[in-house]
């Protein structure tokens, strides 16, 4: 486990109709105060990411799907510099990864479809993609052993460089 990720397994409830979880609520991270939420959708084989910024904080799930969670360490100066860090994520398996500043993280999808949730937590304004770094979903670097070798690919995801 990379120093620095925290992995929050929530009590879900489960009945004939569905399940049943709490993603968040107030006092669960007390010194983080979260600004807004984001959430994608992916067909099977899509890959988002590698992103990163230096200042925000995100709460990671997977609300409908299954998803391959990637974390990378970024920091330059720490013991994990370009470690990696991989995580299933599933609707039916509800927990969330709390990503800090300077952690790159890129998810496949690897149900049909699959539902992604952010929850950001920044000072100032929001780093949107044209701020954030972009690197390389292949990047030899990482090592990041992908079950996929074509995946479905962003422009931005296509044109991101390698370190």
């Amino acid at each position: 486990m990379i120093s620095g990720l925290k992995i929050i397994k929530n009590s879900s409830f489960k009945d004939k109709r569905g399940f049943y979880w709490t993603t968040w609520k107030k006092g669960m991270f007390n010194k983080i105060k979260f600004n807004h939420d984001k959430f994608s959708t992916s067909k099977k084989n899509t890959i988002r990411g590698l992103h990163c910024d230096f200042k925000s904080w995100k709460l990671i799930t997977c609300v409908f799907g299954k998803i391959l969670l990637v974390v990378v360490d970024m920091r330059k100066n720490s013991n994990n510099y370009l470690k990696t860090q991989k995580i299933i994520l599933s609707h039916e398996k509800p927990k969330l990864v709390l990503i800090p500043p300077y952690y790159a993280n890129a998810h496949l999808c690897l149900s049909q479809t699959c539902v992604f949730h952010y929850k950001w937590s920044y000072k100032g304004k929001y780093i949107d993609a044209k701020k954030q770094k972009s690197y390389k979903w292949d990047d030899p670097k990482f090592n990041i052993k992908w079950p996929i070798k074509k995946p479905i690919l962003s422009k931005r995801d296509k044109n991101s460089k390698y370190i």
